[in-house]
């Protein structure tokens, strides 16, 4: 355990790790950024942190927000447009996180869902309570060729007492995606010790700033300190860079 940490405990910033995988930047379509004002700022300060790229992933589900994949692609492309107008120098896609229920089956097989890098599909749950078409749902994803990406694991309540639930998942071929700011606290502290174990464990396949507002920003910069976050992109062993 003395060994696990690197002697560089502080990170200047993101440029290391290029892509953010996970955010909620488009304006005015879910809980993330209310305006394109706001997203223009967001994005900034994630550029001046050191992002070099974002894939920004607004929720989609079949209650709060009824994100299609056209109205999703719509409102991204005014905003790309309003990114290349202001000059930030930074690459933007857009993806979607996907919330799993029952309706989300029926539009498994009947759309082409919206992925990152080589077909990476970013997914949620319910932070209480695992669906019951939760293992039926994950192999039909493999069965189309998407790869499983679950959102932010360590906050999931039903499963972060027990790091056996995550060996599972990992066994299930379900790619990892922890938040940078569970490791300074930013959800709870469970949440916060699951991220930790993940990275000791070697778990961890991406990591994202799912970046809503600027609190987030400001948390972000606290996390350049955290030595689980610098040790675990100084391993060099994320996805992040591949897409």
């Amino acid at each position: 355990m003395f060994n696990f940490f690197h002697k560089d405990r502080v990170l200047s910033d993101f440029s290391d790790l290029e892509t953010d995988v996970h955010s909620h930047l488009v304006p005015g379509i879910d809980d993330g950024s209310a305006s394109m004002k706001q997203s223009l700022s967001l994005i900034n300060n994630l550029r001046d942190l050191g992002f070099k790229k974002i894939v920004t992933t607004p929720h989609s589900d079949n209650d709060l927000y009824r994100n299609t994949n056209e109205k999703i692609t719509k409102a991204f492309s005014l905003l790309k447009e309003q990114v290349e107008k202001a000059n930030i120098d930074i690459e933007i896609e857009v993806a979607a996180e996907y919330y799993i229920d029952f309706e989300f089956q029926k539009r498994l097989a009947n759309e082409k869902l919206l992925t990152f890098g080589s077909k990476y599909l970013l997914f949620e749950l319910p932070f209480y309570n695992k669906p019951q078409v939760f293992e039926e749902i994950v192999f039909k994803m493999q069965t189309l060729a998407y790869k499983p990406v679950l959102a932010h694991p360590e906050r999931y309540t039903f499963w972060n007492n027990n790091l056996k639930n995550y060996h599972d998942l990992k066994d299930r071929g379900i790619l990892l995606q922890i938040n940078i700011n569970s490791l300074v606290g930013g959800y709870s502290a469970q949440a916060k010790k699951m991220a930790e174990k993940l990275i000791v464990n070697n778990m961890v396949d991406f990591i994202g700033s799912d970046t809503h507002n600027q609190h987030h920003i400001e948390l972000l910069k606290k996390s350049l300190k955290n030595k689980y976050l610098v040790d675990l992109i100084n391993k060099k062993s994320l996805l992040n860079k591949t897409v």
